[in-house]
């Protein structure tokens, strides 16, 4: 019995695990249901430096990042530190950001170059609709997706 238990959870279909990175308990809370009920596990962390050190026990599939936490720019230099390791660099990244409408400042990539020096694969402004978010994260997963189904 416990035998044809571990074949037939071996055969399950992999979870896409999506890591959360922002300092606002809120935009956390609202987002890891949003993406939970989409069938997604997702982690959090309140910060980059604990979300960066959580990368050596668990790889996410997606990382969507918060542009100002500790810093004006924190998720660009999060980004940054990303794509500069060779075993992390391909693990797209959203960039989502209220600083426009806190601050003023406009950082929206105008061009794929723009969005390519922020070293993200997407961009949004808070607050995110729900559906375009999952519809960016199901585009981004798509090449994973299709890999884990073709392993089957």
């Amino acid at each position: 019995m416990m035998e044809s238990d571990q074949h037939a959870r071996a055969r399950l279909p992999r979870v896409p695990m999506i890591m959360l990175v922002d300092d606002d308990v809120d935009f956390l809370d609202l987002n890891a249901q949003v993406l939970k009920q989409a069938g997604y596990r997702v982690v959090c962390f309140a910060n980059r430096n604990e979300a960066f050190e959580s990368l050596t026990r668990e790889r996410p599939d997606l990382i969507i990042t918060d542009l100002m936490m500790e810093s004006l720019d924190t998720g660009f230099a999060f980004s940054r530190q990303m794509r500069e390791d060779l075993k992390l660099r391909d693990i797209p990244i959203i960039i989502v950001t209220a600083v426009g409408s806190q601050l003023g400042f406009d950082f929206r990539p105008r061009t794929k170059d723009d969005l390519s020096a922020m070293r993200a694969d997407a961009f949004f402004e808070k607050p995110v609709a729900p559906k375009r978010l999952l519809a960016k994260i199901d585009e981004l997963l798509r090449p994973t997706k299709l890999q884990s189904e073709g392993e089957q």
